[in-house]
């Protein structure tokens, strides 16, 4: 059964995706920086404490894994290049264990002019995040580019707002301003993301999650 290495699996969406993991039958090794936050034990889970932005705590976690799944993200106070710096990390020490797919989580905020179509309301929502969070924004295009650069085999999904809404297993793929809507439940975000553990349908492309 392969092996997962998780970053951000403390997060509200990284919880979810490690219980499905789990559930699945997956073994994970999770980086968190606060090993309190990740209240599930189970015998199949590793938990390393450590930082993504530290490069050995991170090749220590990619260490004989297959395959990365990247959750992590902002909170308050957060480096300005967080996404970007850690991603690089990330690849680093993929490169140095053989590792070659990464799923990352991004916003809907991060442009993709080959696929998306978005509407005015798509065009304001993105505006409004220049303005109020370019940091994010910034860093989420960045880190973007970073894993284009990398060789690697990745995908990026994203999602728009965010509910906490109980799974319904039904939502769409699609783009921003295509077969899309305004919100995700975190539960269903979760399913998409683990599916692209083992589908390749969206390698090297950013798909956009919503109900």
């Amino acid at each position: 059964m392969k092996k997962i290495a998780l970053f951000g699996g403390s997060g509200q969406t990284g919880r979810l995706f490690l219980e499905q993991a789990l559930e699945k039958g997956y073994l994970v090794k999770a980086l968190v920086r606060d090993p309190g936050k990740v209240v599930m034990k189970h015998r199949a889970l590793e938990i390393i404490q450590g930082d993504v932005l530290k490069e050995g705590e991170v090749k220590a976690t990619v260490a004989g894994c297959d395959v990365v799944v990247s959750l992590f993200g902002h909170v308050k106070g957060s480096p300005e290049w967080l996404q970007t710096e850690g991603t690089k990390n990330i690849i680093t020490a993929m490169k140095t264990s053989g590792l070659e797919r990464i799923i990352s989580l991004s916003g809907g905020g991060l442009p993709y002019p080959e696929k998306d179509q978005p509407k005015f309301a798509d065009k304001l929502i993105r505006t409004i995040m220049k303005i109020a969070v370019p940091k994010i924004l910034n860093d989420a295009i960045r880190h973007h580019e970073v894993l284009e650069e990398s060789g690697l085999n990745w995908v990026i999904v994203r999602g728009p707002r965010l509910t906490n809404d109980p799974k319904k297993g039904n939502y769409r793929v699609g783009w921003v301003g295509v077969n899309a809507s305004t919100k995700i439940g975190r539960a269903d975000l979760a399913d998409f993301i683990f599916r692209q553990v083992e589908d390749e349908t969206f390698n090297q492309q950013m798909p956009f999650v919503s109900y």
